[in-house]
């Protein structure tokens, strides 16, 4: 597999390349950049297969890089610190990132997950979906969460979901249209990805977008009636934040 690996600073150049050279042997670094109209140059003259891309660079940043693209067909891995702006929405996009320092177990996962994904198909349509939300930040209706299943991935607008539901390392969402989403992810990783689109998480199990409800039923411990009759529980720990919102 062809990868270039674009970074501002030549030391994460040369120790990433040595990371995969040792770790990675399935996968090949045929060049690197310096600056994103580089790496723009670079993509477009190689087509790699996997590019590990910094965010924060001098000038374009690698969002930027992106946005100059007019295609998408090969994956994507961001090395990032982890404060840094725009991570929240390539968590959304369910894309992958390593921190630096790297840890060499996270990138030999996330290579070996780039491998799989590359070969299933040609166009990134997680990159894709990364970009929109990128470009409308204002409109969040608008926003598609990746939703990686057992078979595919799957984009829901979030202005779609009802309310998420887990069970141990499993998260389900159940849609407008009856549909219901099953993900291996613990719920408590998409409580925060969720927060700036109206949902809340009431309870330890259940996440629920506020435009759904319909009234909080005191009686009996409490619990949120929704529009489509569900009864959500809430917890002791939430029912002070819950008679804000009402």
């Amino acid at each position: 597999m062809k990868v270039i690996i674009i970074d501002d600073e030549d030391n994460n150049i040369e120790n990433l390349q040595q990371l995969l050279q040792v770790y990675c042997p399935e996968v090949r670094v045929v060049g690197t950049a310096a600056n994103s109209d580089d790496g723009i140059a670079l993509i477009n003259q190689i087509q790699p297969d996997l590019v590990f891309l910094d965010i924060e660079m001098p000038g374009k940043n690698g969002f930027e890089l992106l946005k100059s693209l007019s295609a998408y067909n090969f994956e994507i891995i961001f090395v990032t610190a982890h404060h840094q702006y725009g991570i929240q929405a390539v968590k959304f996009a369910a894309i992958d990132y390593i921190l630096k320092p790297i840890d060499i177990e996270e990138l030999k996962t996330a290579v070996a997950k780039a491998l799989k994904k590359r070969t299933a198909q040609q166009q990134n349509l997680q990159l894709e979906n990364l970009i929109q939300i990128l470009q409308q930040q204002q409109v969040k209706t608008e926003h598609r969460i990746a939703l990686p299943t057992a078979k595919e991935t799957r984009f829901a607008k979030t202005e779609e979901i009802i309310r998420c539901e887990s069970s141990n390392t499993y998260t389900t969402f159940f849609l407008v249209s009856g549909e219901k989403i099953m993900v291996s992810k613990p719920i408590y990783e998409f409580e925060e990805l969720l927060a700036d689109y109206q949902f809340i998480r009431c309870h330890q199990s259940h996440i629920v977008n506020k435009k759904f409800i319909k009234s909080w039923v005191k009686a009996n411990g409490g619990h949120l009636l929704l529009y489509d009759k569900t009864e959500v529980p809430v917890s002791r720990q939430k029912r002070e934040e819950l008679k804000d919102l009402f």
